[in-house]
């Protein structure tokens, strides 16, 4: 049996704090140099992936959105991919692009943790370069495949109050459950208290059998109507399926949202910019979860199988915080977030792929473990809030870590994203 001797902590601490570079902002707006030589260093790259351990944390989105902008403005990046549907990336696309609607409109009905004053911001600037360079536009991706939208449900609804309206109510009640999931998600109702009890995806089905059930009319337009209405009942039904809460955990393999990048950099030759969660960017697949872990191949995995070395990674994390729905406490020693607390630095940055001796080289190949936070996360079970991965040099090539977070600001005009884990449930 082979014995591997301890990682001397020291000698990684010593190089941290020796290999680390300021950042000195976390605005986007920020104009200085202290990002220069990372964004060379990733501007060679076809793809970046920049994920971040929290969606909650301001200053982790600022600074994906500050290397994100000089990327384009510098280097030629024109695509921004991010994790919400197909049909959600192209409503906002058609803002940055045409200005059709405006940026607060087009978040009403993207994925929850994009509703911020933060993505107002991106999408705004977005718009603003492609006015001023309408020839060369910078163009957003969603890259979950299509899903179901809260106007599948009122077309389907539609169908069978003008059909069987002896069925209408049926049909009602399965649906006005589930579309509960498009404002918070169903695994995050189940976390908050606030879920019914039956699963969403059950009642989705039962919505199908009801609508198959219904005679087949022979006219054309009928006809036409019939079908459409089946085919957004089977989106529906896809959707909960497919959901965190369908599929009964975080365990996943998101070959498909991976392929959506590829596809559009093949079709368009578009460099491309990726945000989203350090599990989804992770250049290795992963294993999510406390004790009990379920295995997870994200979508950086794949983009790392096709590109390479022209796929890199930067995991954007934090150390402790305020992030709004929860304040994270000091991660837990066994985690890399408290292992690069040893840099005495507000915000800063290590490429780890520059030179390190020994030592130093077998901890970042080495397994390394690394918080994550999202809308189940609880304070009191902070030790299930992790990812563990075989390799930190094999998952990211680049680390950004900031000592103290604050919330992101959510749009007033909607609920707020999901309630603080001591909130009562809600009615």
């Amino acid at each position: 049996m082979t014995v591997t001797s301890p990682i001397d902590y020291a000698a990684v601490h010593q190089w941290l704090r020796a290999a680390a570079r300021p950042v000195l902002a976390t605005d986007p707006r920020h104009s200085g140099t202290d990002l220069e030589a990372l964004i060379e260093r990733l501007a060679a790259a076809t793809v970046i992936g920049l994920g971040e351990s929290t969606r909650f944390s301001r200053q982790t989105y600022g600074v994906r959105d500050r290397i994100f902008r000089t990327l384009v403005t510098k280097h030629g990046f024109r695509a921004l991919a991010i994790q919400d549907s197909v049909s959600s990336g192209e409503r906002l696309d058609a803002y940055v692009r045409t200005g059709l609607g405006d940026s607060r409109s087009v978040l009403a009905e993207a994925w929850r943790p994009w509703r911020t004053a933060e993505a107002v911001a991106t999408l705004d600037w977005i718009r603003a370069y492609n006015q001023a360079r309408p020839d060369d536009p910078v163009r957003v991706l969603g890259i979950e495949p299509v899903s179901a939208q809260l106007d599948d449900y009122d077309v389907a609804l539609d169908y069978v109050r003008r059909t069987a309206p002896e069925r209408f109510a049926e049909l009602e009640a399965q649906l006005s459950v589930i579309r509960t999931a498009h404002r918070v998600d169903e695994h995050v109702q189940r976390h908050q208290g606030l879920h019914p009890g039956r699963p969403f995806a059950d009642h989705a089905r039962d919505a199908l059998t009801l609508l198959e059930s219904l005679p087949h009319p022979t006219g054309l337009d009928a006809a036409t109507a019939h079908d459409e209405a089946l085919v957004r009942i089977r989106r529906i039904v896809d959707f909960h399926e497919n959901s965190v809460a369908g599929l009964g955990g975080f365990g996943r393999d998101e070959r498909r949202a991976a392929q959506i990048i590829i596809d559009r950099h093949n079709a368009t030759g578009a460099r491309i910019v990726y945000w989203d969660g350090i599990s989804h960017t992770a250049g290795l697949s992963l294993d999510i979860g406390g004790e009990t872990t379920e295995r997870f191949i994200g979508e950086g995995s794949h983009l790392r199988t096709h590109f390479g070395s022209r796929y890199l990674s930067v995991a954007v994390g934090f150390h402790h915080g305020d992030l709004g729905v929860a304040a994270a406490p000091d991660p837990a020693p066994d985690l890399i977030d408290a292992t690069l607390a040893a840099v005495d630095l507000p915000a800063f940055y290590v490429d780890l792929n520059s030179d390190a001796p020994a030592e130093v080289d077998r901890w970042r190949h080495g397994p390394v473990q690394a918080r994550v936070i999202s809308g189940v996360y609880d304070p009191a079970r902070d030790a299930e809030a992790r990812i563990r991965l075989s390799s930190l040099a094999g998952a990211f090539d680049v680390l950004i870590h900031v000592h103290e977070t604050s919330p992101v600001r959510w749009l007033p005009e909607f609920d707020a994203p999901w309630p603080s884990h001591t909130d009562q449930p809600r009615p």
